[in-house]
């Protein structure tokens, strides 16, 4: 298991080294970098392919919802999308130690059972609630949320989110269209989490 862990330490330096350059030619096979899910591993759409960008050093721009701000410059994530108005996200962050890594996903995980109150604190104009959709069996374990937020100019959205570990590495997967509560794909989504969960090495 140190092994393991030594190799992703290494992995997160040569990310921060990279200072936001993009990282298409890393393989998702090799043995030190945490593997980021496939297109064919993210929820089912009903109408389209989902098509990925590269695996990128640093922070994704824009900023996930709630939880952005406290992700690292040693963030690594991977942005996905489809022909239509659905997209996901994945951010990886390999911790120094265990501990660290359960702090952080402790981190993530308070600032989701917030979000629907930050959200409308930080945009009157906007109403949100949200739901814990439970624990998901992946390794150390992961967690997911889902977010409905309705603009005053009448834009409706979902959004889903998980935070999982495996040992010192902590992934963020989120998902989000148009729509509310009923269209969100959860059980697709905590299928898709237990993978991201169980591919970081």
């Amino acid at each position: 298991m140190s092994v393991r862990r030594n190799k992703g330490l290494i992995a997160a330096a040569a990310a921060l080294a990279a200072s936001g350059v993009a990282m298409a030619a890393v393989p998702a096979s090799a043995a030190d970098t945490p593997r980021f899910l496939a297109p064919s591993e993210l929820p089912p759409h009903a109408a389209s392919e989902w098509f990925a960008g590269p695996v990128t050093a640093g922070q994704p721009d824009p900023l996930p919802m709630c939880v952005g701000e406290a992700l690292p410059s040693t963030s690594v994530h991977r942005a996905y999308r489809t022909e239509y108005d659905t997209g996901a996200l994945q951010v990886t962050v390999v911790e120094r130690s265990e501990q660290r890594a359960k702090e952080f996903a402790a981190l993530l995980r308070g600032k989701l059972d917030g979000c629907a109150k930050k959200v409308m604190k930080e945009d009157p104009g906007t109403t949100a609630k949200q739901k814990y959709y439970g624990k998901v069996n992946a390794e150390e374990g992961a967690h997911v949320y889902g977010v409905h937020t309705v603009t005053s100019w009448g834009a409706s959205d979902i959004n889903l989110f998980s935070v999982g570990r495996d040992g010192a590495t902590v992934t963020l997967v989120t998902w989000g269209q148009m729509g509310g509560f009923a269209d969100a794909q959860v059980a697709d989504f905590k299928t898709t989490t237990a993978t991201a969960v169980n591919k970081l090495y």
